[in-house]
């Protein structure tokens, strides 16, 4: 077989990926072509860049003047209104540039288990304060919850993040006179942060940080985003005693007689995007602080969702970050 072109090198049909660093590139070569691409995607209206001029409230042409402020702006040749692509957007007034945004969005839906902000840091050229930065944007901004209906087979289960316990938290746990296991499940309760999770089996997930005691917030979001003609899925916790006697078709697998599959009735889907979620964060980010942890469940959430194509990933992430920034709920 003849050697490839090293000048014009093209992704191998071999490869898993669906968009590769040589095609991004491609696309988003400089500062200028991202900015470009924003006032396209965000106002021009055809490719004579005409757009809706809010001060003449019509239509009219744009151009784009060089000044020595190097304005990132569009200029309205009637009345000379400046319309500035990034307002509005997790970009504005950010002195980064867009071609590193774009490359920190592209790194977010590449990545199997995530990347840290100190490995951007290291990739980007820039501060940890000004990766991080930009990490939590994305995450909070254009990865939140979407909110759709979850339908069909759905399985839910809660979950809790944190460390492990130190060696003078295990020394209590041989005194307790509940037992070892019984005082270490007690800590993570007490110490961890609970979080839920629902998912169809092939479909989607959803996954939220809940308070200390949960039932109330665990029923009003499963009331909330599954549809009330699906087949819930749960363990036998005592959390979920509340939906056979509210009208909700429920199965339980007993898992404290350690029956973890019987037929079709198990958790084993939501377990195995509990697992993905817990090896990235301790394996990429080593701890997350409970104030910023729903911004990583969103990160893993997206990912989970938009597995299957992604180039589709970006190019969805790309068309979120073109919205006017709308702050997602936490919880």
């Amino acid at each position: 077989m003849a050697p490839g072109n090293r000048k014009a090198p093209k992704r191998s049909t071999a490869s898993e990926s669906q968009y590769s660093l040589v095609e991004f590139m491609k696309d988003f070569p400089d500062d200028e072509t991202c900015l470009v691409w924003l006032w396209n995607t965000r106002y021009a209206l055809d490719d004579e860049g005409s757009a809706h001029c809010a001060r003449c409230e019509e239509i009219r042409p744009f151009k784009r003047y060089e000044a020595k402020q190097q304005r990132q702006d569009w200029t309205c040749t009637a009345c000379g209104l400046h319309v500035h692509p990034t307002a509005g957007t997790i970009f504005h007034k950010s002195s980064t540039s867009l071609h590193l945004w774009f490359y920190a969005m592209y790194l977010m839906t590449s990545t199997r288990c995530g990347i840290s902000a100190k490995q951007l840091e290291r990739e980007l050229g820039v501060t940890y304060k000004t990766a991080w930065r930009m990490f939590t944007l994305i995450r909070n901004e254009l990865m939140g919850p979407e909110g759709g209906t979850l339908t069909g087979n759905v399985e839910m289960d809660e979950t809790y993040m944190g460390g492990k316990p130190r060696a003078s938290d295990k020394a209590k746990f041989s005194k307790s006179p509940a037992g070892r296991q019984s005082a270490a499940i007690k800590w993570s309760h007490d110490k961890k942060v609970p979080v839920f999770g629902m998912v169809e089996r092939k479909g989607n997930v959803a996954a939220y940080v809940v308070p200390k005691k949960p039932q109330q917030a665990i029923v009003a979001r499963i009331d909330a985003q599954v549809d009330p003609e699906s087949i819930v899925y749960t363990d036998d916790s005592r959390l979920y005693d509340r939906l056979g006697k509210t009208g909700w078709n429920h199965k339980v697998i007993d898992h404290s007689a350690k029956v973890y599959v019987s037929g079709d009735v198990h958790t084993q889907t939501i377990d195995g995007f509990w697992s993905l979620v817990k090896r990235g964060i301790s394996g990429t980010h080593h701890a997350v602080s409970p104030k910023w942890l729903q911004g990583y469940l969103n990160e893993y959430v997206w990912r989970y969702n938009h597995r299957d194509d992604p180039r589709t990933m970006f190019a969805l992430l790309l068309l979120r970050s073109a919205n006017p920034r709308v702050t997602n709920p936490a919880g």
